[in-house]
């Protein structure tokens, strides 16, 4: 399945099925699929599908962390609400407490056949503590030694099956280990093995996957995180790099298969060179949070390959919630700006309603938040104008915003771009602050009229303005603080 920027949203499974009363995957109801369909997302992301292992939970998931910020975020939290990580996977087989894998299978029809894919979870980097395949496949972790638990018991640790045998937690070089999981070798051929047949298997239960911290796979990157345990062993650097080979081996019989990959560290373009189609775009909204639009314009103006590839987003799991990190017109006035630019656009369950509170994912229960109507009719109406054809299939191009006046410097505040399919054009304006700000903009306009016609179709008004002034000096347009255009017209 191939889409032009296309438009994914993101699903916290088993908190999802829990709040709509589903007791599997095979509730779904068709009704569900036609909105996701009327609202125009190409894909699904069923996040946290994957089997966890429950006896584990009590031994790493209550450290005081974790505890807090179940409470900061569930006031009435109990015991059996702490389900696990659902990204300290057991083995690549669906949770049974959401279904069967002929119900995902099932599912993934469905969307297809509504022109929606699926998309699931792949972690390269780690498995659970718990799983069963440290027994089986015990040569696909990276392993330790004595020395290196008495020096470092955090990172390393002891194996449950046999007390003569160490291995690494998972983790990221800039954090502390994630002690519910154990760390894959990337330097070894039985791991690289062992995860390309995985990716294989899970081809054929979706249409792609998000792969969960995709630079820690790097072999420059492992290397560095794990220098001491691969020099103790006598690893040798690989050849090529693993994504690389994964890739190539999934693609060479399902070559629509899609990889998106969760990247930071200013690493996405070399990802995206190893045969990723999107790459996530973390900067973006840090830009956007840090209230420095130059730096936003400048971002959009990288090459048109890179930022067909970025995955353009304002929450998800990981990050705060749009409406709390923003405030409610700022977040609006964000996601009208990343719903109109090129690439891939990640929507977060919840964001549509205003929620505010972020959820652990080791919590299978999420408080009741009272949701906004008037952020609910804007991101809905701004989701059914952005599945029109001309943001599917257009040209964009950043238009310069130009003073309206002597002396008036409000006019940086507005962010302006358009879209250009066939004899359609659609110019978005944005201002991107708490001031009323002002503009004038040039752009294509019809050389046989004397008037042209703008209908905002954000705003439901149109208005009448005259050729001659917008070639000679430019459409004038005032915003009020955070509030945003959509000029649709014919030229």
């Amino acid at each position: 399945m191939h889409f032009n920027n296309p438009r994914i949203f993101e699903i916290n499974t088993r908190v999802w099925l829990r709040k709509k009363k589903f007791h599997s995957l095979a509730d779904i109801p068709e009704s569900q699929l036609d909105e996701w369909k009327d609202l125009g997302f190409d894909f699904i992301w069923l996040m946290g599908i994957w089997k966890t292992n429950k006896e584990i939970v009590a031994q790493y998931c209550f450290e005081p962390e974790l505890v807090s910020s179940y409470t900061n975020a569930l006031k009435d939290w109990r015991t059996e609400d702490i389900i696990g990580s659902p990204y300290s996977i057991d083995c690549y087989e669906i949770n049974p407490d959401l279904g069967s894998e002929q119900e995902l299978i099932l599912l993934k029809e469905k969307l297809n056949e509504k022109g929606i894919g699926l998309i699931l979870d792949f972690v390269s980097n780690h498995l659970s503590i718990g799983s069963r395949l440290v027994k089986e496949f015990k040569d696909i972790f990276l392993p330790a030694d004595e020395y290196l638990f008495r020096n470092d018991p955090y990172t390393f640790f002891k194996s449950p099956y046999n007390s003569k045998e160490y291995f690494a937690h998972g983790r990221d070089p800039l954090f502390p280990p994630w002690k519910d999981t154990i760390q894959i070798n990337f330097y070894s051929a039985e791991a690289r093995k062992f995860l390309i047949d995985t990716l294989i298997r899970i081809s054929n239960l979706c249409n792609g996957v998000r792969c969960d911290m995709a630079m820690l796979s790097l072999n420059n990157i492992f290397y560095n995180t794990w220098i001491g345990a691969l020099k103790k062993y006598g690893y040798e650097k690989p050849e090529k790099e693993f994504w690389s080979e994964a890739i190539v081996s999934v693609k060479s019989f399902k070559p629509e298969f899609i990889f998106i990959a969760e990247a930071y560290w200013d690493l996405e373009w070399q990802l995206q060179q190893l045969g990723f189609d999107f790459t996530y775009d973390k900067r973006l909204l840090d830009r956007l949070a840090g209230n420095d639009i130059k730096s936003v314009k400048d971002h959009l103006h990288a090459e048109r390959e890179y930022q067909q590839k970025s995955v353009r987003f304002i929450e998800n799991h990981d990050e705060d919630r749009a409406a709390s990190k923003f405030g409610k017109e700022k977040s609006l006035a964000a996601a009208t700006i990343i719903s109109t630019i090129q690439g891939m656009i990640l929507y977060h369950d919840g964001q549509f309603e205003g929620k505010k509170i972020k959820l652990p994912v080791q919590l299978g229960r999420e408080p009741f938040e009272k949701e906004d109507d008037r952020i609910k009719k804007y991101y809905y109406k701004l989701l059914r104008i952005t599945k029109s054809l001309t943001f599917r299939k257009g040209e964009w191009k950043m238009l310069d915003s130009m003073p309206a006046a002597i002396s008036d410097f409000s006019f940086e505040n507005i962010l302006i771009w358009q879209w250009k399919y066939e004899k359609h054009l659609i110019i978005v304006a944005i201002n991107y602050s708490n001031a009323t700000s002002r503009c004038r903009v040039k752009f294509e306009t019809p050389e046989e009229k004397m008037i042209i016609n703008l209908n905002d179709i954000l705003n439901s008004v149109s208005y009448e303005r005259s050729v001659e002034e917008i070639n000679e000096r430019g459409l004038y347009i005032e915003l009020k603080p955070f509030s945003s255009h959509i000029f649709s017209t014919q030229i």
